[in-house]
């Protein structure tokens, strides 16, 4: 029996990412509710031999998700299709926020084990740009992923894991958005948790030299630098048994923390020379004390990105780590007119076997680099880009799929070893190209 699904697409419509630093005007813009739908869009997409783009948060700091062609917005098909106690999985459909899943996953007792900043991004896309958090003994984000189903540009639908369709589950975990629509994800879960959250000053000296040690003591280690200084913010996230609690304050987190520092970031686009200032200041105000928070695993480790930025994030080997900041920073010293907004954000990954994860067969270090864009106001940062890119290249380091960077297929074919295998399954899934765009063209062409 053929049911027809009328599906309508808006036109008209503007699609723009969280930090309003990428847009695009797709010709259609779809919200479908079931999976029919889905299959009838990309129909009609091959009748008319048109490109698709599946979106969900739309946070990405790139142009990944941008399309002139149909955009397919995952928002309602949201659902959690299925909770298994015993194993203690959880599969959802593609499109439902982690922020929603958070809160059913904990009214089964249930959490994920590791979780990106944000949590106002749909599942699907989290794995498919390969969202990581920090801690050594953890992968990143698409290493909790242990199937998947996924409808192709022929309206197929696999299932995907390591026992079914191995080949393509290692792919599709990190799939970029280019292999097909992903209808539904099963997350490998850990039963609920409190962290309890330390944040404590240093100084880039002794974290470097040290860096062993803090990463054996606790589980969940990041560390905040702050460009122009020696400062650094130590942050240890462990769990624990003992009842909510917060040493933070409202008052100095929003109304210093983002309202000053949005006005001070905006004079100093006329007086560069400013940031170091800043950044030793807002280190002063805010992190030079002892600071410790507890709560649900979600909420610590869910944080505010505070206002508009660009970012840049590159992986590179664990042990490169100490070698490359410094680097960073003499360059930093020896340019006086290139200057970083605080903070250069340091984590740490575990290897895996994901063909397009950064940390594919390495443990990893991530470094985050920022340029806020104080209302909206861009701040000069191309020198700034430029060195950092040239420091991670020449560690060995993978840029991070969701931000800006400037590589193509011939640095992606050095970077990763199983970039043909990747792009033989792409090929063999997607002959056309219907899920491609700009973004993606620079990557496989």
């Amino acid at each position: 029996l053929l049911f027809l699904v009328q599906v309508h697409g808006q036109g008209g419509v503007k699609f723009q990412n969280w930090a309003k630093t990428y847009g695009s005007s797709p010709e259609l813009y779809f919200q479908p509710t079931s999976v029919e739908e889905i299959r009838e869009i990309l129909d009609m997409a091959r009748q008319r031999d048109k490109r698709v783009k599946v979106v969900g948060g739309g946070h990405s700091p790139s142009d990944i998700a941008c399309t002139d062609d149909f955009m397919i917005q995952m928002g309602k098909m949201n659902r959690v299709l299925k909770v298994d106690k015993e194993k203690q999985q959880v599969t959802v459909e593609g499109g439902i926020f982690l922020s929603d899943l958070n809160v059913k996953l904990s009214k089964h007792g249930l959490a994920l084990a590791n979780l990106g900043a944000v949590s106002e991004v749909a599942a699907a896309g989290v794995i498919g740009t390969g969202t990581h958090n920090t801690g050594i003994k953890h992968g990143i984000l698409p290493t909790q992923v242990v199937a998947l189903t996924l409808m192709t540009a022929s309206g197929e639908i696999l299932e995907c894991s390591e026992s079914i369709n191995a080949d393509i589950f290692q792919a599709a975990r990190l799939h970029l958005g280019c292999l097909g629509v992903v209808l539904t994800v099963t997350f490998q879960c850990v039963p609920q948790f409190h962290l309890h959250e330390v944040a404590f000053p240093s100084t880039l000296t002794e974290v470097l030299d040290h860096l062993e040690d803090h990463l054996k003591r606790s589980q969940y280690f990041r560390f905040l630098w702050f460009p122009h200084s020696e400062n650094v913010s130590v942050i240890y996230q462990d769990p624990t048994n003992k009842p909510a609690s917060s040493s933070a304050s409202w008052l100095w987190d929003y109304a210093v923390g983002y309202y000053l520092l949005e006005f001070l970031l905006w004079i100093s686009t006329f007086v560069p020379s400013l940031v170091g200032w800043i950044n030793r200041f807002f280190f002063w105000l805010l992190f030079s004390s002892r600071v410790e928070n507890i709560a649900i695993s979600y909420k610590i480790f869910n944080y505010e990105c505070r206002f508009k930025q660009h970012v840049q994030d590159w992986a590179i080997p664990i042990e490169k780590t100490k070698e490359a900041l410094l680097e960073l920073k003499a360059a930093l010293e020896n340019n006086p007119k290139m200057v970083a907004h605080y903070p250069v954000e340091v984590r740490f990954a575990r290897g895996d076997e994901i063909w397009l994860s950064p940390c594919f067969q390495r443990d990893s270090c991530y470094m985050n680099i920022i340029m806020y864009r104080p209302y909206g106001k861009n701040v000069p940062r191309l020198n700034y880009w430029l060195t950092y890119e040239g420091i991670m290249k020449k560690h060995g380091g993978r840029p991070h799929w969701a931000k800006a960077h400037s590589c193509t297929r011939k640095d992606f074919e050095k970077m990763y070893p199983a970039f043909p295998k990747f792009c033989s399954v792409r090929e063999k899934l997607d002959p056309t190209g219907m899920f491609l765009n700009a973004y993606l063209e620079k990557v496989f062409y």
